[in-house]
């Protein structure tokens, strides 16, 4: 049975300290709502770039969008300088969101090259600067995602997660891994540990988390008051609150049957349709179809069947033929 997980984020309470991580390409507003229909503690949107988002980029904004009868919704921003990070967390404040979170943990060469991301694991004056200015630019809650440092031989989260808890920010999240490791190796969960032991923040452990006992080795591991669950999604929308069950009860809760299976798949490429239109919305469902696909039997083929229709119409005949032979041999 788990302890009382409740956190607090600022004003805000979590109940169940499972979140879903921030994810390019993938945590858009059709996925976050899958999620959190399943039930997570905490949702954020893609990363944003602060200086996309201050030119009024159509698509920036459509990453962070949110409705007003939408979940609790943090947004995830990026960048290197103060002053646009500020304007673009109190654009996005304005807009409903409910929690800032700053990152500095994205590996990626692309954010990494422009001095944001984990980049900023290099410069904590100058991270110490954007903490700041965002921190001050707001009234809600500002949070703040982090690697374990640059390298194996500059492993700074700690300090940062000072620096953070002394400037105001509420809560960190910790990828165990530097930025050199990019995704290879493992996830370092106990060295998250000492960012805990640092600060009285809460924080939260995140990488390699893909099943039940995972999320409950991490929080061993670490100490750390919740789990973030990233790739562990991927194709399977419900398994944040598989985690949440199991660290209460003890108990996994069943994958969903394969007739439940091609229902989400079929309302989540609607929505993802209805979201971004047909042309893009075809091309952006066609990896969340592999995912939800694999390991199924003849999903090689079927994944490249799809991948080369244009016809939505056609897409979910695939969908429910691929799946129909499935179901009906279970219920033979």
């Amino acid at each position: 049975m788990m302890r009382d997980m409740t956190i607090n984020i600022g004003p805000i309470s979590l109940e169940d300290p499972v979140l879903l991580s921030p994810m390019a390409g993938v945590t858009d507003l059709p996925f976050r709502r899958l999620v959190k229909s399943f039930g997570a503690g905490l949702v954020t949107s893609e990363m944003i770039a602060s200086q996309a988002m201050i030119r009024d980029h159509k698509r920036t904004h459509k990453m962070a969008y949110a409705e007003s009868d939408e979940y609790l919704m943090s947004v995830q921003l990026a960048g290197c300088d103060p002053d646009m990070m500020a304007l673009a967390a109190k654009m996005n404040a304005d807009k409903g969101a409910q929690i800032i979170d700053i990152n500095m943990g994205c590996p990626a060469k692309k954010i990494v090259n422009g001095y944001a991301g984990s980049a900023l694991m290099q410069n904590l004056d100058e991270a110490r600067k954007i903490l700041v200015a965002v921190v001050g630019a707001v009234q809600v809650p500002v949070t703040l995602k982090m690697r374990t440092g640059w390298d194996i031989s500059n492993r700074n989260a700690p300090e940062l997660a000072r620096i953070a808890e002394d400037v105001g920010i509420k809560m960190v999240t910790v990828h165990g891994r530097t930025r050199n490791q990019m995704y290879k190796g493992k996830a370092d969960w106990s060295f998250i540990g000492q960012v805990k032991d640092a600060v009285s923040l809460p924080v939260i452990a995140n990488g390699d988390i893909v099943t039940c006992e995972d999320a409950k080795e991490a929080l061993r591991q670490s100490g750390a008051d919740g789990v973030m669950i990233g790739r562990g999604v991927y194709g399977r929308p419900w398994f944040i609150a598989q985690v949440i069950h199991f660290l209460k009860t003890g108990e996994k809760l069943p994958d969903p049957s394969l007739a439940e299976l091609k229902n989400i798949v079929l309302d989540h490429y609607q929505a993802m349709i209805d979201h971004y239109g047909e042309d893009a919305g075809k091309k952006i469902a066609r990896k969340h179809i592999s995912w939800y696909t694999k390991g199924l039997r003849d999903s090689a083929a079927f994944r490249q069947q799809v991948n080369r229709l244009s016809d939505t119409a056609q897409v979910r005949q695939m969908i429910n033929g691929f799946f129909d032979p499935l179901i009906e041999e279970l219920a033979a």
